[in-house]
């Protein structure tokens, strides 16, 4: 699994934190969504954000060609409504979904998941909520410690003589203790 991968239950689901899922995923997650109920591809894209809290917000370049896909395929079909496309599930496409069920809900959990953690954090660089509600250890506690040594740095500017060496000094020690030497 590559670095920036996230991966639910020890799985990678090919989804990177440039917010992209393979195409495989995607798919699967459109028939889950058609599932619910018949949508058009603008609904869809909508409804991936609102589960993933705007942390996945796929391009129209990235649905319609997965629900073209889906529908030469035979797992969707198509309806007009004026100029509108609505999505609808076939058997064929429910039967596969069924097959991989488990798969969709991983990949729409962690998802929901991700964009949750990354709402919070959102929240606390915002000042929305206090830093006491992110636990320690955790990844958002990682994130934010890297953020107040970024602006702490910023804040310190381009100082010089005694100040420079003294963060010079930290930055030494920070590094050796965090390299476990």
């Amino acid at each position: 699994m590559q670095r920036n991968e996230i991966s639910p239950g020890g799985r990678g689901m090919g989804m990177r934190m440039g917010r992209k899922l393979a195409a495989e995923d995607l798919q699967l997650i459109l028939l889950a969504l058609l599932e619910e109920q018949p949508s058009h591809g603008y609904e869809l894209i909508k409804q991936l954000a609102e589960r993933s809290s705007g942390f996945y917000n796929p391009s129209s370049g990235m649905v319609y060609p997965a629900l073209a896909y889906l529908e030469d395929v035979g797992h969707a079909v198509v309806s007009v409504e004026g100029t509108k496309k609505r999505y609808r599930l076939t058997e064929e496409g429910s039967a596969h979904l069924a097959r991989h069920r488990g798969q969709a809900e991983r990949i729409l959990a962690e998802l929901a998941k991700v964009g949750a953690r990354m709402a919070q954090v959102r929240r606390v660089f915002e000042g929305e909520d206090g830093l006491d509600t992110i636990a320690p250890g955790t990844p958002e506690d990682l994130m934010l410690a890297r953020y107040g040594l970024k602006q702490a740095l910023l804040q310190a500017g381009a100082c010089e003589g005694g100040e420079a060496i003294r963060i010079a000094a930290i930055l030494r020690r920070a590094t050796a203790e965090i390299l476990g030497k």
